[in-house]
């Protein structure tokens, strides 16, 4: 059963480590440690090896987050992370690179310079971007920049599942509505799906007007 929260109002952050920040955006302040590197798995073997690597890295419970890059999953990444400093436990941010049917060149529509490139390459630039801008914005919570965020490529609904039976999450946190043009993909019958057929529990996240 999916629990509805209202994301809590205090401001939040993130520290870690791995690549080099893109200006000051990925640091927090007396910090030069950025968000942990996106992590592409674009097979069942790949899958496999990040789920393996990441359980090492977790002496606690996992939480999963689904983002689309937009407010909405953005609110459920904060939320989840003060829930993830409070139990403890780590977060794992992913992404389902898919270009909808009903928002062709979605991806292309999120950077700011138009290029000819693979759709997961694009995807994977926005991805990082985006987990720096939440950095940035959210200056106190560790959990965010100590994430491990992971891209699949597929159905949304179906690799969310798959990823959710691999990753043996404690929690699943998603957020409330999608991206415009993406609504289905967060919010009906897909929301549904993930709610009625994900062998974890399901929190949906609203965020604040």
């Amino acid at each position: 059963m999916a629990d509805k929260q209202d994301l809590p109002d205090t401001p939040v952050t993130a520290n870690g480590d791995t690549d080099p920040p893109r200006g000051s955006a990925g640091e927090a302040p007396g910090s030069s440690a950025p968000v942990q590197s996106v992590h592409v798995a674009d097979d069942s073997s790949a899958l496999a090896k990040a789920v393996k690597a990441t359980r090492k890295k977790s002496s606690g419970g996992l939480i999963l987050v689904p983002v689309d890059f937009s407010a909405h999953s953005e609110a459920a990444l904060v939320f989840a992370a003060k829930l993830a400093e409070c139990l403890p436990a780590k977060l794992v941010v992913l992404h389902v690179v898919h270009d909808p049917g009903e928002m062709p060149g979605y991806y292309s529509k999120l950077v700011k310079k138009k290029r000819i490139d693979r759709i997961p390459d694009i995807a994977k630039d926005v991805f990082d971007d985006f987990m720096k801008d939440v950095v940035r914005e959210h200056q106190d919570l560790k959990a965010i920049r100590k994430a491990e965020n992971l891209m699949v490529i597929g159905l949304p609904v179906t690799r969310i599942l798959q990823v959710t039976e691999k990753l043996e999450p404690i929690l699943v946190v998603m957020g409330s509505q999608g991206r415009t043009g993406l609504k289905h993909l967060f919010l009906g019958s897909k929301a549904e799906q993930v709610v009625q057929l994900c062998p974890a529990p399901v929190t949906i996240v609203k965020q604040k007007k």
